[in-house]
């Protein structure tokens, strides 16, 4: 179980920081911040990846495209983030 942990935090710093130098833009976010942000878009890349591309029979665990998915949904879970903090100057 804490291999699990510290395997998650590991894949989503790494989710995080890719995804964060992938989107334009200034993202002035703390490492704890892009863990969490790597984190929560390891989970929606999952998630969307399970949905769409795994039927029940496949339970293979985190591989090559589980990886992938993390920093894809890492990237949405960015944009989403920016558009809702974003200040309009008027």
């Amino acid at each position: 179980m804490l291999g699990f942990i510290i395997g998650l935090i590991i894949v989503g710093l790494i989710a995080g920081f890719v995804a964060r130098a992938l989107v334009p833009g200034d993202d002035s976010m703390s490492v704890l911040n892009t863990i969490i942000l790597g984190i929560i878009g390891s989970f929606v890349g999952g998630f969307l990846a399970d949905l769409l591309f795994r039927d029940d029979t496949e339970d293979r665990g985190l591989g090559p495209v589980g990886i992938i998915g993390s920093i894809l949904g890492a990237i949405v879970v960015l944009l989403i983030y920016n558009a809702a903090t974003s200040r309009r100057r008027v």
